[in-house]
């Protein structure tokens, strides 16, 4: 039997976005241009992806858009696939804010574009259509990286590249996943930022911690004083002399960790073993979201 190639990420996120696109557009009254629909369909054959990396719906927002359609129609078509194993049925791709505030708006039919996209491209278009849009909470958009890497077997690397977003950024916010679910809503809820929540992660008590940065409304940079600051019965740390040098640093050494000081824009040692080839740099940082620049400016030559 012949062993099935791994088709990496899709087609590529840019590729199938630009299939999603492709379909000529149309100009209304307003000047807004539009994309043509495919075709009308009953809203009852239109149902939603459970895949859909979007979790929340925030009541305004619906009412907005369901009182924006009772007035002008839906204006963008939906994007839908033929739904797997139910023949006349479309699984929605993007637009399933749309589809919600239609039904609250009475509609009986949705125009819509069809598009032959598998599971995984269907998941991929999701994440990269909510992003695109900054649509999705930050804990949304971490659960979307992770089925991309669990169920499709995508690294961070490849995601990366395909959504146009650093490792570091994929990597911190899929460590939120690693939080209470009390801190996670507060995050879903939009009470703590993507910023709040990674200085919480180092935290022996996120939850009593999230509650006091929620209710005090306190910055990301107290946040991150608040994580590291020891307790009251932890033992100072002994401690001890520096070895000795083997000798001052010569003037070579010390202009080139200037140098790079000044590149990075964080202190910058260098420890040379004396009399071999070898030695350590060392880069300091006081915040993570420092350490996030660092490893963009090291990554950013790949």
């Amino acid at each position: 039997m012949e062993k099935k190639k791994s088709r990496g990420l899709g087609r590529g996120l840019s590729a199938l976005m630009a299939d999603v696109n492709e379909q000529p557009a149309t100009t209304t009254t307003s000047g807004t241009s539009v994309r043509r629909p495919d075709m009308m369909v009953p809203i009852e054959n239109v149902v939603p992806n459970p895949d859909q990396p979007r979790r929340t719906f925030t009541e305004d927002h619906l009412d907005e858009l369901t009182a924006s359609i009772k007035e002008k129609g839906v204006i963008q078509p939906l994007i839908v696939r033929p739904k797997p194993g139910d023949d006349g049925k479309f699984e929605i791709v993007a637009g399933e804010r749309r589809w919600r505030a239609s039904q609250r708006a009475k509609l009986h039919e949705l125009p819509v574009i069809v598009r032959d996209f598998d599971d995984t491209e269907v998941l991929e278009v999701a994440i990269i259509e909510n992003i695109q849009r900054a649509d999705l909470n930050p804990i949304e958009e971490a659960a979307g990286f992770r089925q991309l890497m669990e169920k499709f077997g995508h690294t961070q690397e490849k995601l990366a590249q395909a959504l146009g977003k650093s490792r570091s950024h994929i990597a911190n916010l899929m460590r939120l996943l690693q939080l209470p679910d009390e801190v996670r809503e507060y995050l879903e809820e939009g009470k703590l930022s993507a910023g709040h929540a990674r200085a919480l992660i180092t935290s022996d008590d996120p939850v009593t911690l999230a509650k006091k940065v929620v209710s005090e409304g306190l910055s990301v940079r107290a946040t991150e004083a608040l994580a590291k600051k020891p307790k009251a019965n932890d033992k100072p740390k002994v401690t001890r002399s520096a070895p000795k040098s083997l000798g001052d640093k010569d003037a070579d050494t010390k202009a080139l960790e200037a140098d790079l000081s000044a590149a990075l824009g964080y202190k910058v040692q260098i420890d040379h073993v004396a009399g071999q080839e070898s030695g350590k740099i060392t880069i300091s940082y006081p915040s993570l979201e420092a350490l996030d620049d660092i490893v963009q400016i090291l990554g950013s030559g790949n």
